[in-house]
């Protein structure tokens, strides 16, 4: 019985193909503004994660203090009590850590030939690249003999190759740092600006024992490096390495850290429930022309059975049950929301495609928000059809015959 009813209903739209157009167009902009806005707002907090992820591994950074001398601190960093032992006393005692690197940065002028270029030179360990997930594209990263001789051997970011050796391999080559000879061993994978807009590929790296002998002679470190072995692990890890660093400094209770440990999964968290709530927050508001389109149809099915009375009558007349009056105006108003709803599916598609490839958005369509805006425009359809249809089924078939 469900095939002649889904005729007729198909036949009533196509007799008022505009006015069913118009009815769906409701529905086609809050599935497409859904759609669009979920598709953005996703794509966004996908980059921000993947931005986060490559700044390393369930990351903490231990930074050292500021510095205070006659009421005057310093900034973070400046203080010097972080030390190489601290470094292999949290290697060694902290549980739930899976790789240690010290760091410690300077400026520093960069000679090759007639080249010339001024850059961030970083002393870390070996371990940097498991830490910061970022390995070598060409050569090899230096060793532990190199880190143990303070070996002047040097691997630098893309950006620096692209300045002191353009059209030529770096590898091999020697440049000079500071008037010292250093030999290129490798040179970084290229990650682009960071989400703070810095150049990630302009920066030098060396043997934190190199640059703390032969660059700025002296025996402290600017930071610490942590990759815990799991995101979980990074919470209680950050409590032991305070804990730890506390005692190894004679802090007694009651006095300030004179160091800071940063928990880089925690700022993600924060950054993706960020993304998350304007999400839905867009969705929410696009959702209300959805709700709008719903009304939309509602109105236009009222109007349908004022109009088709008389039809109502001559089909109950001629054996016709409410019960099929009511199916017919019910799978007329869904066929409205699906068709409105697909519609607006790719309408939303092409909007964010539009908007991404204009002014430089992520994007990322959902399944899940394409299937279920399909799905709710069809709840939507029957939802507000219902009471039409219902009012359809209602109607006495004599007083029906008799409308003008």
């Amino acid at each position: 019985m469900i095939v002649p009813i889904l005729k007729i209903a198909l036949r009533a739209l196509a007799r008022n193909k505009a006015r069913s157009a118009l009815t769906m167009l409701g529905i086609i902009i809050g599935v497409g503004s859904v759609i669009a806005m979920v598709s953005l707002g996703q794509g966004a907090q996908q980059q921000v994660q993947e931005q986060i992820s490559n700044m390393g591994a369930n990351l903490l950074i231990v930074q050292a203090g500021s510095f205070r001398t006659l009421g005057v601190r310093g900034g973070a960093g400046t203080s010097t009590t972080l030390t190489p032992a601290d470094m292999v006393a949290i290697q060694r005692e902290v549980s739930g850590v899976a790789a240690v690197s010290p760091s410690i940065a300077t400026s520093v002028p960069l000679v090759f030939g007639n080249q010339n270029w001024t850059t961030r030179a970083e002393g870390v360990d070996t371990t940097y690249p498991a830490i910061r997930l970022r390995d070598a594209s060409a050569g090899q990263f230096f060793t532990d003999a190199d880190v143990r001789s303070a070996a002047r051997v040097a691997v630098i970011g893309q950006t620096v190759a692209d300045m002191l050796f353009p059209g030529m391999d770096p590898l091999g080559q020697t440049l000079r740092v500071r008037n010292l000879p250093f030999r290129v061993v490798a040179v970084l994978q290229a990650r682009g600006q960071s989400q703070l807009g810095q150049d990630q590929d302009d920066t030098v790296l060396m043997p934190y024992t190199t640059v703390m002998k032969k660059l700025l002679a002296t025996s402290y470190v600017s930071s610490i490096q942590v990759s815990a072995v799991t995101e979980d692990a990074t919470g209680p890890a950050a409590q032991q390495i305070a804990d730890l660093l506390r005692a190894r400094h004679n802090l007694r209770d009651g006095q300030e850290d004179d160091f800071t440990v940063r928990n880089l999964t925690d700022v993600a968290e924060t950054a993706a429930e960020t993304s998350r709530v304007m999400t839905m927050l867009l969705g929410g508001i696009a959702a209300v022309s959805l709700l709008v389109g719903g009304i939309g149809i509602m109105n236009i099915m009222l109007v349908s059975v004022t109009e088709r009375t008389r039809e109502i009558g001559i089909r109950m007349a001629v054996g016709a049950r409410a019960s099929h009056v009511q199916h017919q105006f019910l799978i007329e108003s869904l066929i409205l929301g699906l068709m409105g709803g697909l519609t607006g599916i790719l309408a939303g598609a092409g909007v964010s495609y539009g908007l991404s490839e204009f002014m430089q958005w992520p994007r990322l369509l959902s399944p899940v928000a394409m299937v279920g805006s399909a799905v709710f425009s069809m709840l939507i359809g029957v939802f507000f059809g219902y009471y039409p249809a219902k009012k359809a089924a209602a109607l006495d078939p004599i007083e029906a015959l008799r409308f003008e």
